[in-house]
């Protein structure tokens, strides 16, 4: 069974860092690009970042200048360093994988999902 597991979330207060990481592990297909998607309460789903086997980046406009995304290629290790964290942030993240080596990958072509952590930026 693939797992993707997700950890470092967390309550905050705004301004502060938080840094989530995920492992994949029992993956069936190679895994190319990794990276995350959120979901706040009363919204869509939203991509965050993303991140290539090659080390392309994508990231949310939302999020640009204050997250940033990186790869332990031998831990098959993604961590989503954030920071000057505001309320607009509070999300459930869910770490991402897919075979696809694109940087930016729809939704529906992840192929690996976790299943979650809870951040809450209070003002």
């Amino acid at each position: 069974q693939v797992q993707l597991v997700e950890s470092g979330g967390g309550s905050v207060q705004a301004g502060e860092s938080l840094r989530l990481s995920c492992t994949a592990s029992r993956t069936i297909l190679p895994i190319q690009t990794m990276g995350w998607y959120r979901q706040a309460p009363g919204k869509e789903r939203e991509q965050v970042a993303s991140i290539t086997s090659g080390g392309a980046t994508n990231y949310a406009d939302s999020v640009k200048g204050r997250f940033t995304i990186s790869r332990d290629y031998f831990r098959n290790t993604v961590y989503l360093h954030m920071n000057n964290l505001i309320p607009e942030d509070t999300a459930v993240y869910y770490c991402v994988a897919t075979a696809s080596s694109s940087v930016v990958v729809t939704a529906d072509d992840m192929d690996y999902w976790g299943k979650g952590t809870l951040v809450t930026v209070s003002s």
